[in-house]
């Protein structure tokens, strides 16, 4: 074998990447890159993996904590998986699941196909609790979204100056505001 790569991922900067790394790094992994980006992102936004992906040869192993780091799909991960092997290039995962240097090409597919399939299934778990989250969150009152960078003093004086036939320009250029939040101002009061 020529290079060890391993790849780690987070769906999220709020995530943490260590123990993904540690993992990697006890693997005996040489050279270790990753992304902070979602697992059903495109391939080409997530820089690192396509970097390392241009770079890996073959005789190269890549080692991933668990194969849901190529993708959230099954077809995805054959994809990315059929064209590594294509290339010469093993996986394996330390999750001891996959491993392309001692399995055949058809457990391989199969293995990829049902982990595939979990991975699927737990994303789809996922957005399931998430909505179900947001809309007893939203049934308690909970607000969504970017805080208001105005009081009911500035919509007040908006809705009166609006009120007195001055334009939506004069009137941010008055307050100090933006034309846009003024107009978000008129259009949330008029709604009410």
């Amino acid at each position: 074998m020529n290079t060890i790569y391993g790849y780690w991922r987070c769906s999220t900067d709020h995530q943490d990447q260590e123990r993904q790394i540690r993992a990697l790094k006890d693997a005996g992994c040489e050279k270790i890159v990753g992304d902070k980006i979602t697992g059903t992102s495109n391939y080409g936004d997530r820089e690192e993996l396509s970097t390392l992906l241009a770079e890996i040869q073959e005789g190269d192993l890549l080692i991933l904590s668990e194969l849901s780091r190529l993708g959230r799909t099954s077809l995805l991960m054959q994809i990315e998986l059929d064209k590594l092997i294509k290339k010469g290039v093993n996986v394996r995962t330390l999750d001891k699941r996959l491993d392309t240097t001692s399995m055949s090409k058809e457990i391989v597919g199969l293995i990829v196909s049902i982990m595939g399939y979990c991975a699927e299934q737990e994303l789809s778990q996922i957005k399931s609790r998430t909505s179900e989250g947001r809309a007893v969150a939203l049934s308690r009152g909970v607000k969504f979204g970017r805080k208001r960078k105005y009081d009911q003093y500035q919509i007040a004086e908006v809705m009166q100056k609006k009120s007195e036939g001055q334009g939506l320009g004069t009137i941010a250029k008055s307050l100090g505001m933006s034309r846009s939040m003024v107009q978000r101002i008129v259009r949330q009061e008029v709604a009410v």
